[in-house]
Protein backbone atom coordinates (compact mmCIF):
# COMPACT_ATOMS: atom_id res chain seq x y z
CA UNK A 1 0.00 0.00 0.00
CA UNK A 2 1.43 3.35 -0.95
CA UNK A 3 1.57 5.84 1.89
CA UNK A 4 -0.67 8.62 0.57
CA UNK A 5 -4.02 10.03 1.61
CA UNK A 6 -6.94 9.95 -0.83
CA UNK A 7 -8.60 13.08 0.62
CA UNK A 8 -5.73 15.46 1.36
CA UNK A 9 -3.20 14.00 -1.07
CA UNK A 10 -0.40 14.03 1.51
CA UNK A 11 2.55 11.83 0.54
CA UNK A 12 5.80 10.85 2.24
CA UNK A 13 8.41 13.53 2.80
CA UNK A 14 12.07 12.78 2.43
CA UNK A 15 15.02 13.95 4.47
CA UNK A 16 18.05 12.84 6.38
CA UNK A 17 18.69 11.19 9.70
CA UNK A 18 21.60 13.03 11.31
CA UNK A 19 23.66 11.02 13.78
CA UNK A 20 25.69 12.33 16.69
CA UNK A 21 28.76 12.51 14.43
CA UNK A 22 26.63 14.39 11.82
CA UNK A 23 26.71 11.58 9.25
CA UNK A 24 23.59 11.84 7.12
CA UNK A 25 21.52 8.89 5.88
CA UNK A 26 18.31 9.09 3.87
CA UNK A 27 14.95 8.52 5.50
CA UNK A 28 11.21 8.86 4.81
CA UNK A 29 8.66 10.77 6.84
CA UNK A 30 5.48 8.75 6.20
CA UNK A 31 2.05 10.28 6.89
CA UNK A 32 -0.16 8.56 9.47
CA UNK A 33 -2.24 6.59 6.93
CA UNK A 34 -5.14 4.36 7.98
CA UNK A 35 -7.63 2.20 6.05
CA UNK A 36 -11.17 3.21 7.06
CA UNK A 37 -14.56 1.89 5.95
CA UNK A 38 -17.49 4.32 5.78
CA UNK A 39 -21.16 3.83 4.93
CA UNK A 40 -22.16 5.94 1.93
CA UNK A 41 -25.94 6.38 2.27
CA UNK A 42 -26.50 8.00 -1.16
CA UNK A 43 -25.13 4.89 -2.92
CA UNK A 44 -26.28 2.34 -0.34
CA UNK A 45 -22.84 0.78 0.07
CA UNK A 46 -19.64 0.91 2.07
CA UNK A 47 -16.50 2.59 0.75
CA UNK A 48 -13.00 1.78 1.96
CA UNK A 49 -10.66 4.77 1.95
CA UNK A 50 -6.96 5.23 2.65
CA UNK A 51 -6.84 8.33 4.84
CA UNK A 52 -4.41 10.25 6.97
CA UNK A 53 -5.32 11.09 10.56
CA UNK A 54 -6.03 14.71 9.57
CA UNK A 55 -8.43 13.54 6.83
CA UNK A 56 -10.34 11.34 9.31
CA UNK A 57 -10.94 14.43 11.46
CA UNK A 58 -12.00 16.36 8.34
CA UNK A 59 -14.58 13.68 7.48
CA UNK A 60 -15.91 13.87 11.05
CA UNK A 61 -16.56 17.59 10.56
CA UNK A 62 -17.76 17.85 6.92
CA UNK A 63 -19.36 14.42 6.52
CA UNK A 64 -18.64 11.47 4.26
CA UNK A 65 -20.77 12.71 1.33
CA UNK A 66 -18.81 15.97 1.02
CA UNK A 67 -15.52 14.14 1.49
CA UNK A 68 -16.30 11.65 -1.30
CA UNK A 69 -17.27 14.57 -3.54
CA UNK A 70 -13.86 16.18 -2.87
CA UNK A 71 -12.06 12.91 -3.57
CA UNK A 72 -13.90 12.46 -6.86
CA UNK A 73 -13.17 16.10 -7.81
CA UNK A 74 -9.45 15.27 -7.51
CA UNK A 75 -10.00 12.47 -10.03
CA UNK A 76 -9.63 9.53 -7.64
CA UNK A 77 -12.02 6.60 -8.15
CA UNK A 78 -14.08 5.67 -5.08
Amino acid sequence: MSAHCQLTGSRPGFGNTVSHSHRRTSRRFDPNVQRKRYWLPSEGRHVRLTLGAKAIKTIDSIGIEAAVARIRARGVKV
